[in-house]
């Protein structure tokens, strides 16, 4: 299990992507990389998001903003079956599309990703090892940092609900254990349903990725 999400993971960092599919900014110091793959999502609109959540950072946790470049070499913002990651191997951040610029988030719920991810990136640069028995464990020191931003940031509430709600779960409802592949394929069905396409042409991209799933 550990082998194929450690797979999912490397091909969902935005490395594998076509050159073509990038734009990339500095936002606040940070360097940033967008791979829109949604017709319906507005590449400026992404960095907008980013910009206003790295500005709430920035104000009300000056000190969890001063040390982002050191947590993360880069930002990246694509497609994936959660809110967020963090890839240790490039140190990447990676802040998922739909979610950055779904208006029923608000900024504030964007930056406390993006402190949940600087969490993960700091227990990985202090040499805190992360493995399977230890998620639950990992999951709550980042929900925490999120419990302490809501507490500071205006409009705040959802942030502190959801973050209290884990942290009062049992461990493995914390940590669940995810089959990356099929939720990747959901992320995959969703996008073509965005597409303003023949449903003839959607099946029959359906079908390919289909075949070349089973590939791997």
């Amino acid at each position: 299990m550990l082998s194929k999400l450690k797979s999912f993971l490397r091909r969902h960092a935005g490395t594998e992507l076509a050159d073509w599919l990038a734009e990339a900014r500095t936002v606040r110091g940070l360097p940033v990389t967008v791979y829109n793959t949604r017709p319906d999502v507005d590449t400026k609109r992404v960095f907008s998001r980013l910009d206003a959540a790295l500005g709430l950072i920035e104000r009300y946790q000056p000190w969890h903003f001063r040390r982002l470049p050191r947590d993360f070499a880069r930002l990246v913002v694509r497609r994936f079956p959660c809110r967020g990651a963090y890839f240790p191997d490039s140190r990447t951040c990676l802040i998922e599309l739909t979610f950055s610029v779904n208006p029923s988030f608000s900024d504030a719920q964007v930056a406390a990703t993006i402190l949940h991810e600087a969490m993960h990136a700091r227990l990985d640069n202090a040499g805190v090892q992360h493995g399977l028995q230890d998620a639950a464990k990992h999951e709550r020191f980042c929900r925490r940092a999120e419990v302490e931003f809501g507490m500071l940031v205006p409009g705040g509430e959802p942030i502190v609900e959801r973050a209290l709600a884990s942290l009062e779960s049992a461990d493995d409802e914390v940590a669940p254990v995810i089959d990356w592949e099929l939720a990747g394929r959901r992320v995959a069905e969703a996008d073509l349903n965005a597409l303003n396409r023949p449903a003839w042409l959607k099946h029959a991209i359906a079908r390919r990725q289909t075949r070349d799933g089973a590939a791997d």
